[in-house]
């Protein structure tokens, strides 16, 4: 009977939605329990949890999908809000219009081409260089530039979440290491490189780090959809 129940409970919507939800909230809780250091990421845990379970029972993809596509839907809609922090902090963005230009500049292009020339160095597939590409902007940004470019929309959402998770885990100790201590720079750098994840770590560790994540995430989403058309022939010819 118990048997029965989670076979027809695995294959309603609510239940995959439900699911991902708590997982996240578990995640949280372990993240909150562990003083919030950089290798509890909440994203990480949730991932590996919903995958679990996944791979325990045996669900496929599109049956998972069918339930959890309210939280894709939900991508578009972050997306946008991404306009939120400029307009809010538009004041401070003018006033470090110069280095902020530069940061952003360089880092976009870095990002791009470092990481799709040596996938093309190791042999990558055309379709996985573009899908490559955009994996530092916000993953409903980088889905729709990977897909008009011909790449693989799922690929480049787990490259982005990959992205995203390896950023907000070194972040922290990375920049002690190098001795930074503007938080200013650490949180435009994090939300600059890791997106929506590193901007949430940037908020966790200080208020000051978290805004300028937030702005630099907001701005990548603008230069590096442009940048990447241009660049991408270069690199992949």
């Amino acid at each position: 009977m118990n048997w029965q129940l989670w076979v027809y409970l695995q294959t309603t919507p609510l239940f995959w939605l439900t699911a991902t939800i708590g997982a996240f909230l578990v995640a949280d809780r372990l993240s909150l329990a562990a003083r919030r250091h950089p290798l509890a990421n909440p994203v990480l845990i949730s991932v590996v949890l919903v995958a679990l379970l996944l791979w325990l029972s045996g669900t496929p993809y599109k049956t998972y999908f069918d339930g959890a596509q309210f939280v894709h839907f939900l991508l578009g809609p972050a997306t946008v809000a991404l306009g939120v922090p400029l307009y809010k902090n538009f004041a401070l963005v003018r006033q470090n219009l110069l280095p902020m230009a530069a940061a952003l500049l360089a880092g976009a292009l870095v990002a791009i081409v470092s990481s799709v020339a040596l996938a093309g160095w190791l042999g990558a597939p055309r379709e996985a260089l573009v899908s490559l590409a955009p994996k530092s902007v916000t993953a409903g940004v980088a889905m729709a530039v990977s897909e008009k470019l011909g790449g693989l929309p799922p690929l480049t959402a787990v490259l982005v979440i990959l992205t995203g998770v390896i950023g907000a885990v070194i972040v922290t100790p990375l920049m002690n290491a190098l001795g930074i201590r503007d938080f200013a720079a650490r949180g435009f750098a994090a939300g600059l490189a890791s997106h929506g994840i590193g901007t949430a770590r940037a908020f966790t560790v200080d208020p000051v780090a978290g805004v300028f994540a937030g702005v630099a995430m907001g701005l990548n989403a603008v230069v590096t959809p442009a940048m990447v058309p241009l660049i991408l022939p270069w690199l992949i010819r």
